[in-house]
């Protein structure tokens, strides 16, 4: 269902991801006495006395910053305020008004929402004289709370929710989740607002800049897709700051709730080892997948184009069940067909196969004596039948399952695949003794 949106925005440092973790009960959002941790806007569920709402945590607010990224976290926290039903400011009691509090709420005055204001920090529930100062800001009665503690967050909610609007009945339980994995500026927050239509998730030639997991829900053509844009996965030894060992945490975090995942390669680059190794990581979790050589636009001349093209193939052999596309993010061509693969892969990771037709594919395979064996004893497959769905998986009976050397298992699944669509989906094969 289509939620009620509450930005929450204010200075860096204020305790903003703090904040939307305790009203959220998760730790979604990533805390750290780091300036500039939130960068782009990021959402999470949150739920007060049976009704829900949406809460967005967006990147401080600093309009004299020297920092690469501060042009764009403003202009993504203002978006954010623009799109909500309310929103919190959030400001500090321990240091008290800072001039940068008085910016923010001039640019709020002007944005015609319904603002709360938030003192963060205030741990003694009796400390008026922590927000006596903000009235000064024009934005109505202060809220004091400790959203370390929780102090005075249940008034604030109710407060909140009793200005939202009435849901929308709209179900997005159907919308099949994305997750867009990669390598650090390989195009994944370029292809995300292309996907969507609008400039969401901060695009930048900085690696790193997507530290938070972020959603939102795209239709087309009556089907919906869930995209989440994930943080760039790195090799374990280059994680050497914490903030980017979480937002690996929620890249792995975000595939393991995906049904497709969408690995964007850098096609000026070829495939690399971290790309084999994000492409396993998401095959081991059972993620569905499709593979794309984004900036194909870059590469020069039809002899780069193939050798790119050849280097893919081999490097991700082990995968070779995922569609591979040729896609330039930056002027959207080759886009327009990720949207049905997404679908179709969908589909397969969902797909059960009757138990009458894997059997009539082992009578086949029986009756073409391709089977394996050792000294005396010979592989027998009895029957099959499917046993889970969200990837496929399928149980063979056998008499000595003990047998099944790894060349027959991928027979097996190339004669599962060649059989039943399952493009884009790992499958698991499993073998028991019959009886």
């Amino acid at each position: 269902m289509a939620l009620p949106l509450v930005a929450v925005v204010g200075r860096p440092n204020v305790g903003k991801s703090t904040f939307v973790n305790r009203i959220a009960q998760s730790h979604d959002a990533i805390v750290h006495e780091q300036s500039g941790v939130t960068r782009d806007r990021s959402y999470h569920r949150a739920d007060w006395n049976g009704r829900e709402f949406m809460l967005v945590d967006t990147g401080g607010i600093e309009l004299a910053s020297d920092d690469a990224f501060g042009a764009s976290i403003r202009a993504q926290a203002v978006r954010a305020a623009q799109e909500a039903d309310a929103v919190v400011f959030l400001v500090d009691g321990r240091t008290g008004l800072a001039p940068g509090d008085e910016d923010v709420a001039s640019l709020l005055r002007r944005g015609g929402k319904q603002v709360f204001l938030v003192v963060n920090k205030v741990d003694d529930p009796g400390n008026e004289a922590a927000i006596h100062d903000f009235w000064a800001l024009g934005l109505g009665q202060p809220w004091p709370v400790s959203a370390l503690h929780g102090h005075g967050t249940g008034d604030l909610l109710d407060a909140i929710v009793s200005v939202l609007p009435a849901e929308e009945s709209e179900e997005e339980s159907d919308a099949v989740d994305v997750a867009i994995i990669g390598r650090p500026n390989a195009g994944k927050s370029s292809l995300f607002n292309r996907l969507i239509g609008s400039e969401r998730a901060i695009v930048s030639d900085v690696p790193g800049t997507t530290r938070d997991a972020i959603d939102t829900v795209v239709e087309r053509d009556a089907r919906r897709i869930r995209l989440i844009d994930t943080a760039g996965l790195r090799r374990k030894s280059q994680i050497d700051d914490s903030v980017e060992y979480f937002g690996f945490v929620r890249a792995m975090r975000a595939i393991d709730r995906a049904s497709v995942a969408l690995l964007v390669i850098d096609a000026t680059v070829g495939v690399t080892d971290q790309d084999q190794r994000v492409a396993r990581f998401a095959e081991e979790r059972g993620c569905g997948l499709i593979v794309l050589l984004n900036k194909w636009d870059v590469v020069a001349g039809p002899e780069s184009k193939d050798a790119v093209a050849r280097q893919a193939a081999e490097k991700l052999a082990f995968v070779s069940y995922a569609p591979l596309f040729r896609i330039s993010a930056k002027t959207g061509a080759g886009t327009d067909r990720i949207f049905d693969a997404v679908h179709a892969v969908s589909e397969a990771h969902a797909r059960q196969v009757p138990t009458s037709q894997l059997n009539r594919l082992l009578t086949e395979i029986r009756a073409s004596g391709h089977t394996v064996s050792k000294g005396r004893r010979r592989l027998k497959l009895a029957y099959a039948t499917q046993t889970r769905i969200r990837p496929p998986e399928f149980t063979f009976f056998a008499n000595h399952p003990d047998l099944v050397e790894p060349a027959y298992e991928r027979y097996l699944e190339n004669r599962l695949r060649e059989t039943f669509d399952l493009t884009g989906t790992p499958i698991k094969l499993v073998f028991r003794r019959k009886g």
